[in-house]
């Protein structure tokens, strides 16, 4: 699903209105913790006119048109900004905090499937430049994810026409890079390894999900995942899918909460 600025729009007006912007104003800072629109740096923002200029230390990264969005990688894992930003000429923007963002999921849950692709789309991208660079990692040091409080994630796929759990052994491969997909996974009990070109890139305990991306996005698998311990794991095939994220702010949020971290991990590792 590519990017649709009227869907954009739509999304932004359900939940949030229109504030001014002078040309130069810094409309948040790289790391800092407040914000033109209120004391959280954690918010996502919609360019209904103008232009915003994007900056990494001094570097300028790109700038921000009319229709477009911005901020949303912090805005959806409460991670520091890793970029300033600054309008270029006198602006009209839409800012929407966690809040706000959670009630325009309730109501216009195709905005969700529009990020999750949007952030599936640089997930790809990121990935094959790492590939290119030799700069994967081999996982030394990392934590355990955990997306979904496990027992919460249990309710919401309870009633719904669904897989049962799956058990895996220890050392079991789980899903293998490259293969067509028809299931997420959320892990129950246990932990999971998630690896792209034979090296670790995340590990999943208890509430962590992954397979969700090509649940979107039709293309193969992003990365291979294997038990590192004896798992259970809860399928979610595309129909449960759906439907969770049209039914669900939490599960939309939650997804879009996991590629938005793995994709912040990888891009870092670029920097």
């Amino acid at each position: 699903m590519s990017y649709d600025p009227t869907v954009a729009l739509d999304f932004f007006r359900s939940a949030g209105k229109p504030v001014s912007v002078p040309k130069s104003k810094v409309i948040f800072s790289e790391k800092e913790g407040r914000s033109l629109f209120g004391k959280a740096n954690h918010k996502i923002y919609f360019v209904l006119d103008g232009e915003v200029d994007l900056l990494h230390g001094k570097r300028p990264i790109g700038s921000v048109k009319k229709g477009e969005i911005f901020g949303e990688l912090a805005a959806i894992t409460n991670a520091p900004r890793t970029a300033t930003a600054t309008a270029k000429v006198d602006c009209t923007l839409i800012a929407l905090d966690h809040d706000e963002f959670d009630r325009g999921l309730a109501s216009k849950p195709g905005f969700a499937l529009m990020l999750m692709s949007l952030l599936i789309a640089r997930l790809r991208e990121t990935i094959a430049r790492l590939t290119a660079a030799g700069e994967l990692g081999d996982g030394a040091g990392l934590h355990e994810s955990a997306t979904f409080d496990a027992e919460r994630l249990a309710e919401l796929v309870s009633g719904m026409a669904n897989d049962p759990p799956i058990y895996y052994q220890q050392g079991r491969q789980i899903v293998a890079e490259g293969s067509k997909a028809v299931l997420m996974y959320a892990v129950v009990k246990g932990r999971v390894a998630v690896s792209i070109g034979g090296k670790v890139v995340e590990r999943l305990g208890p509430g962590g999900a992954f397979g969700e991306a090509a649940l979107v996005d039709p293309s193969p698998r992003l990365a291979s995942a294997v038990a590192e311990t004896d798992c259970e794991l809860q399928p979610i095939n595309r129909t449960a899918f759906l439907t969770l994220v049209k039914t669900s702010p939490q599960f939309a949020s939650g997804v879009l909460s996991s590629l938005a971290q793995r994709l912040q991990f990888l891009t870092q590792r670029l920097q």
